[in-house]
């Protein structure tokens, strides 16, 4: 391997470690309650079967006591290799689709821009499982006493059942520190346990270009299986993804042997197997890796240690992370049912605080497990996978799902969590670059609605989806965010050519409306929805086949709202380092002059600069109201108007929908401080779009970005901070009258720790990295609480020093006058 990919490989495995020596010592053990989901029986589905990751490798265990079944995946492998689908056409056509589009052509700008501007290949390529390890245990079928649970403390999966008068216990974890998917194995009498084992990949003969083409099993002597090929060519792309996975069986006891492509282990004490995997990707543009080096790099040292001694090292690693924050209800009856029943149960009806504390922390799980420093981000389904052509692909879908995947890591004080997007918005902006200028002709850089691992830029899927532009500027605010929580002065010198790129393609891009004589995105859309708009009619669709009603529009209400975002972040970036002064005229110049947010004829916020809402739409995409959730362009406190619009058009929508729907309505009634709404939604969410194992679900199609949803939701009940300001439960709901949440991270570098009792906060601690003016309000209590890094202030319920010497830190305000959630004007 060359030097450089070898230091780049090194430098992740190095990054984890010093997570570990990092790690704040002496935090005390989480409630069992809110941390330990555990089953009665078997998984049957995948949506069953127990998630485990350190962010590049992931296993789903199913606990299966005849036939175990565990499924490997390895972050990328994807078919196809480095492309770049950009349409270099588009540049040339582009002015006149903005015409047909504003002359109300809609379906002539529709063919337009498939035409000139889509990419070619229409679609993008496809996240691809890597393969199955089978045990089989022969006689298991008959089997009493069974458990099998998951430990988000320990990020540690166990499986206990007893055959006759022998105890057999399963455990398996990912370890960040050695890069092996490690699995234990024990009977409780000696020489009891013999298994086969194999190790097989995936093919699917129908669709055979979908799939993992080419890929070989076998076994090596004296105590392994290993499985390795290649990815497919797919859409014309040639598949360049070499992928390697290795299994080696160390047994105490018994004997090991193995065939040409199976192993098999007799009468032995206990076995440990380990897993590493990887492929030849060094990034979106180079597949040069040594797949086979990587591997045995890796399992040469882990081979050196025992069971306990990589479990210790995992453990620890994880916990670093996980036990920055603990949340607890309070105790519950609930928690001693299995979590399917205990699910139906909560759907039902039934009081369970804990199951809301418990969620809270499987997303935060699910989050380290598949997001760590050094891998790539979080996909539709994390890391795990195991369809050769999954939904929608298993991408990045940037019109709402890879955002929300984020939503949680800040608040939920995962800030490292957060790196692998950042780096993929740095190197993004290359191939974004090639679109804006190609199908543009603009400076800059753009990120239409999806991307693959090789972060192809162009519009895809067709017109309908690939023409929202400004899902790079959408996951610009949250680099933004991320400068917001953590006030890193490098970071965001790191990154804010990347902002800055994102403003400078809408300068180029922005034109004005023709009647409204206001800046727009033109052509654009909002995403996924359609207009009910006058004369609308359905088209046959030439790149995508069939028939569709055009949705192609200018301005949509989202646009506007992530660019007035964009424009006033990289200002505020520009001031703090130092730079750009005439630029930042420019974006304050334009800033002005971008379409209003205005309210229909419905009292709704409308999504579309006409009043095209219908009040009967119940579409799962709201993407309007991103101006009160995750933005605070619109707030109770300063545009009570505007936020009485949006309560009517989340009104409109309905309380259902997919799992990232659900979720984002929970927050979006969070804010408006309505905390029984949104506790009523997340007992929906809970019934129609939770699967047994807890990932939430788009239609019928296990996902990951509800939970991280859910879980940024209730954060947001707990505590709100935007706009400079702290709110202390600000939509406590009455199914949590007492509770404690201990690490909740607020933007301005603020940590926050809250105790409640009978609905009525008792303390809050605040433990500040950085020095600042923040007004807190709790209730009818507020005050301006003036900082200094670290120092840490500590209220009572009315917001007065609980502690000495901190007097002089806090004075009284009073916040504007606004609405309450019932539409009522009251005093905040």
């Amino acid at each position: 391997m060359h030097k450089t990919r070898a230091k780049c490989w090194g430098l992740f495995i190095t990054m984890q470690v010093i997570f570990l020596c990092l790690a704040p010592q002496g935090q005390a053990a989480p409630n069992p309650e809110t941390t330990l989901m555990w089953y009665e029986k078997p998984a049957k589905l995948w949506s069953e079967a127990m998630p485990l990751g350190n962010g590049r490798l992931g296993a789903m265990l199913f606990g299966i006591p005849e036939k175990e079944r565990i499924l490997l995946n390895e972050e990328t492998v994807w078919t196809g290799g480095p492309y770049n689908p950009t349409n270099k056409q588009g540049a040339a056509h582009i002015d006149e689709i903005r015409a047909y589009v504003f002359r109300g052509d809609y379906a002539r700008a529709h063919r337009e821009f498939s035409r000139y501007l889509m990419g070619y290949p229409v679609e993008q390529q496809k996240y691809q499982p890597l393969g199955n390890l089978w045990l089989s245990f022969a006689g298991h079928e008959d089997y009493t006493e069974y458990r099998r649970d998951l430990n988000l403390d320990t990020a540690l999966a166990s499986v206990s059942y007893k055959v006759g008068d022998v105890r057999f216990t399963r455990q398996a974890f990912v370890s960040p520190v050695d890069q092996v998917i490690v699995v234990h194995i024990k009977a409780d009498v000696p020489g009891q346990l013999s298994f086969g084992a194999q190790m097989t990949g995936y093919r699917n003969g129908a669709h055979s270009n979908y799939c993992s083409s080419i890929y070989r099993m076998d076994g090596i002597a004296p105590d392994s299986l290993q499985l390795y090929g290649r990815t497919s060519t797919y859409l014309g792309i040639e598949g360049k993804v070499r992928y390697f996975a290795r299994a080696k069986f160390i047994s105490k006891g018994g004997e090991i042997k193995v065939d040409y492509d199976s192993l098999s282990v007799t009468s032995a004490d206990e076995v440990m197997i380990l897993i590493p995997a990887a492929t030849n990707f060094v990034n979106y543009n180079d597949v040069s890796a040594d797949e086979k080096k990587r591997v045995m790099d890796v399992l040469d040292k882990a081979s050196q240690k025992s069971f306990d001694e990589l479990l210790d090292a995992h453990a620890q690693a994880h916990q670093a992370l996980f036990r920055r924050l603990d949340i607890d209800f309070g105790p519950t009856e609930a928690a001693a049912q299995a979590m399917d029943l205990r699910c139906q149960d909560f759907a039902k009806g039934a009081d369970d605080p804990q199951l809301v504390a418990l969620y809270f922390q499987f997303a935060r799980y699910l989050l380290i497990s598949s997001s760590r420093p050094g891998t790539k981000p979080a996909n539709l389904q994390g890391i795990w996978n195991e369809e050769v052509s999954p939904s929608w692909d298993s991408k990045f879908t940037t019109n709402i799902n890879l955002e929300m995947n984020y939503w949680s890591a800040e608040v939920a004080n995962l800030s490292e969590c957060f790196q692998p997007l950042a780096q993929m918005m740095q190197e993004i902006t290359v191939p974004g670059a090639v679109t804006a200028r190609e199908s543009y002709g603009a400076r800059g850089w753009v990120l239409h609605q999806n991307t693959d691992i090789w972060w192809a830029t162009a519009p895809m899927d067709g017109c309908s989806w690939g023409t929202f532009s400004t899902g790079g500027a959408w996951l610009c605010t949250q680099l933004w965010d991320h400068y917001l929580y953590t006030r890193d002065e490098a970071y965001l010198a790191r990154i804010y050519p990347v902002l800055k790129g994102a403003a400078q393609f809408f300068v180029d891009t922005l034109v004005e409306h023709p009647r409204e004589k206001v800046l727009v995105t033109c052509p654009a859309t909002s995403p996924e929805n359609v207009p009910k708009r006058p004369g609308n009619r359905r088209i046959h669709d030439e790149v995508m086949g069939g028939d569709i009603t055009p949705n192609i529009c200018a301005g949509p209400t989202m646009d506007m709202q992530i660019i007035r975002d964009l424009f006033s972040q990289v200002t505020q970036a520009a001031r703090i380092l130092d730079r750009d002064v005439l630029f930042c005229q420019v974006l304050s110049d334009l800033g002005k002059r971008l379409a209003p947010m205005k309210i229909g004829q419905h009292g709704q916020l409308q999504e579309w600069l006409e009043d095209w809402d219908d009040p009967q739409d119940s579409h799962r995409h709201f993407s309007h109201l991103y101006g009160i959730f995750p933005s605070s362009q619109i707030n109770i406190y300063d545009t009570p108007v505007l936020a009485r619009a949006a309560q009517q058009a989340v009104n409109m929508r309905g309380d259902l929908g997919t799992g990232f729907s659900m979720a984002w309505k929970m927050a979006i009634w969070a804010r408006l401080l309505d905390g029984e709404h949104a506790h009523k939604i997340f007992r929906h969410f809970i019934d129609k779009n939770t699967c047994t194992n807890l990932f939430s679900k788009c239609f019928s199609t296990p996902q990951v970005e509800g939970t991280f949803g859910a879980c940024a939701a209730i954060a947001e009940m707990l505590m709100q901070s935007y706009d400079g300001r702290i709110h202390l439960l600000p939509a406590l709901p009455q199914a949590w009258p007492q509770g404690r949440v201990r690490g909740l991270r607020a933007r301005g570098a603020l940590e926050i720790d809250l105790i409640w009792k009978k609905g009525k906060l008792t303390q809050a601690v605040i433990r500040a990295g950085s020095a600042g003016t923040f007004p807190v309000k709790y209730g009818q209590h507020s005050l301006d609480l003036h900082t200094q890094a670290g120092t840490r202030y500590v209220l009572d319920g009315e917001l007065k020093p609980a502690e000495s010497g901190h007097h002089s830190h806090a004075t009284r305000t009073h916040f504007k006058t606004g609405f309450a959630a019932d539409g009522s004007r009251k005093e905040f």
